[in-house]
């Protein structure tokens, strides 16, 4: 499979985890009740913020092992205007963050106080998910971009 074919293509282990989480969410949005209502709160602002991400949050790290083994074209110069995306819509993409990691612990609220501990578990994997996210692959795909600027001039 050559370069172009993978080139903008978000990892696979990133789009499962995206999709899971956006599974786990729908079940939770079925609930009744406070449960429902506290879970379609947290995908009101979650599913705008997961189609910014899997635009051009994460697809600059699916070049990652490309660049790694030293493989670099010119077909993945759109990754650095991405990465610059990424870059100056960052604060944004944070603050979007704090509000998931908020509606979420309102969502751990009511589902522990009714004892439903498979959705406080999917609340804890979704926030531990926004942390990787700002702690590696937000500068992840920053890097690549800026590293393939450097040296696809």
């Amino acid at each position: 499979m050559g370069t172009e074919a993978l080139a903008f293509h978000i990892p696979r282990s990133l789009k499962i985890e995206h999709d899971e989480l956006h599974a786990d969410l729908a079940r939770a949005n079925k609930e009744p009740g406070e449960i429902g209502a506290a879970a379609r709160e947290v995908a009101r602002i979650l599913h705008p913020h997961f189609v910014e991400e899997e635009e051009f949050a994460l697809p600059p790290l699916g070049l990652l092992s490309l660049i790694a083994t030293g493989e670099i074209t010119p077909e993945m110069r759109p990754a650095i205007e991405m990465a610059r995306r990424l870059k100056s819509e960052l604060e944004h993409m944070l603050s979007e963050h704090h509000a998931i990691i908020g509606a979420l612990e309102r969502l751990r609220s009511v589902v522990t106080t009714a004892g439903r501990p498979d959705v406080t578990a999917f609340a804890e994997k979704l926030v531990l998910h926004a942390q990787t996210e700002e702690e590696v692959l937000c500068p992840a795909a920053i890097l690549v971009g800026r590293w393939l600027e450097s040296k696809l001039r």
